[in-house]
């Protein structure tokens, strides 16, 4: 039966690290499909059990499928019921969930109210142990499985959207995108350049990308963007200016970003890095969602030095907030082997093997139901579709412009987000800002109102211009963004929106 398959396949990869010296054959396996039907049939008759018996096989079989695949995603995606019960099922295997086990000590994954066990599947040991996030936990064969196959499943969706990424060389972490870049920086510290303590950032206008630095008592170096037409571009001289002095713990780049903003250029500071033998680490947060991203990001690890990404699971993968991904490219192959070399040890492994303590494994349920019931189907379709998508907002936003006399900011490196310059409305100030309220009375969320010179000091680091991702950008500007999950009914609806939000002139 596929128990006694999940039980085989389990207790083979921990019985592998020396955690367990049991055999499979002291395990009592679960009664067969063929054996329940031939005794259902006493009850319901055998025509009915026989119907029953089928579905059971076909569940089995695609769950025998997932394992045997070495967990590519499945080409269609699953029933809602079929993820519930394959999630069961790994729980089962749990010593939390066992039939008359008995625990002592104070971390037997207790949990007090049912409706909390429920939401868990009843998954409540976590992920890892306290040497390593990626390890098996001996409780929870169950739930260490379901990590490996998020894992697995992570990747292949990774290599659909561009990316292709070897499984060791993918860390799922229980903390968002800001934290998980804190964790990496702390990691190259540690590991390559323990008395480095500045870090080479390519300016964006984000908190998080400023505190996941500065949280950590190193010095943030901020290199501004230059303005080419209406799109902020990356300095590449100013970032090779400021890696070459001393003290340099890394240069950390971002691909997906608010408009006017365009991807940074990972690809000549790739180069940089590699030449200067300076790590690189790159804020790709919702950048999987985008071809063009992830072509960038690819190019940059064949051509030059990128260390890791960190992306976020939650903008990319449409889970809860509370989840990230930490990868590395893989690029050794052929011709292109020698690049890979830039970097000089295993930060994922780093990342993995030091994290204090076990982790929810929250994110790690939430992914792995997803991209079960998307399947490859599922997940190609929604990579599509948002591709279609930025081409209707860009088409609907250029109508919108023409006929309120706005006009729509050209920013052709940002493949996710656009912006409308708001220079037309003859509005500042507060009246500006209002705008933005308005828009969220109607219940529109995501779009950001961005006035011309204000300023903002995020610990202890001024900026001027803060949100605008420069000191002088010349006009105030509203951003939209095509992201994966949204449809063209919510852009039709935005600018119906918009329209009745504004003044005079846009009604």
């Amino acid at each position: 039966s596929l128990s006694s398959d999940l039980h085989r396949f389990v207790l083979r990869r921990v019985q592998g690290r020396g955690l367990l010296a049991s055999s499979p054959r002291d395990h009592v396996a679960s009664m067969d499909v063929s054996e329940l039907e031939q005794l259902a049939g006493a009850f319901v008759g055998s025509s009915h059990a026989h119907r029953g018996a089928s579905q059971l096989r076909t569940a089995a079989n695609q769950e025998r499928a997932l394992l045997a695949s070495q967990g590519s995603l499945p080409s269609k995606g699953w029933s809602e019921h079929d993820v519930a019960a394959f999630l069961a099922k790994l729980a089962s295997m749990d010593a939390n969930n066992a039939s008359g086990g008995v625990g002592v000590g104070e971390r037997e994954g207790r949990v007090a109210c049912p409706l909390v066990r429920r939401r868990h599947f009843g998954m409540a040991h976590g992920m890892g142990r306290s040497g390593d996030l990626s390890a098996v936990q001996p409780k929870a064969p169950g739930a260490s499985l379901a990590a490996s196959l998020a894992v697995q499943l992570v990747r292949d969706a990774l290599r659909i959207a561009g990316l292709r990424v070897r499984k060791k060389d993918i860390a799922l972490l229980p903390v968002a995108t800001g934290l998980s870049l804190s964790l990496a920086l702390l990691a190259i510290r540690r590991r390559a350049k323990p008395n480095a303590k500045r870090v080479v950032w390519s300016r964006i206008d984000q908190k998080s990308c400023i505190k996941c630095v500065t949280a950590l008592g190193l010095e943030l170096v901020v290199v501004p963007l230059v303005r080419v037409g209406d799109e902020l571009q990356t300095d590449v001289k100013a970032v090779e200016e400021a890696l070459s002095h001393e003290d340099v713990l890394c240069a950390l780049t971002t691909t997906s970003c608010f408009a006017p903003r365009a991807c940074d250029d990972v690809v000549a500071v790739a180069r940089a890095c590699r030449r200067m033998d300076v790590p690189h680490l790159v804020n790709h947060a919702y950048g999987v969602q985008s071809r063009k991203l992830c072509d960038q990001l690819s190019r940059a690890s064949r051509e030059g030095r990128v260390d890791a990404f960190v992306s976020s699971l939650d903008k990319n993968f449409l889970v809860p907030v509370g989840g990230s991904l930490l990868a590395r490219v893989n690029v050794a192959r052929g011709r292109d082997r020698r690049a890979s070399e830039g970097s000089t040890f295993d930060l994922v492994g780093e990342v993995n093997a030091s994290y204090p303590g076990r982790a929810s494994n929250a994110h790690v349920v939430d992914v792995l139901a997803t991209l079960l019931w998307l399947g490859r189907s599922g997940w190609t379709s929604l990579l599509q579709q948002r591709e279609a998508l930025y081409q209707h907002l860009h088409v609907c936003a250029s109508r919108f412009c023409q006929k309120h006399g706005l006009r729509l900011l050209r920013t052709p490196g940002n493949p996710i987000s656009m912006g409308i310059a708001l220079d037309g409305l003859g509005l500042s100030g507060r009246d500006l800002t209002a705008l933005g309220a308005r828009l969220f009375a109607r219940n529109v969320s995501g779009a950001r109102v961005v006035s011309v010179g204000a300023t903002s000091t995020v610990d202890d680091v001024r900026f001027v211009g803060f949100g605008s991702h420069h000191d002088a950008y010349p006009v105030s500007y509203l951003t939209v963004a095509a992201a994966l999950g949204s449809t063209a009914e919510d852009v039709d609806l935005f600018f119906v929106r918009l329209a009745r939000a504004c003044p005079d002139t846009c009604t």
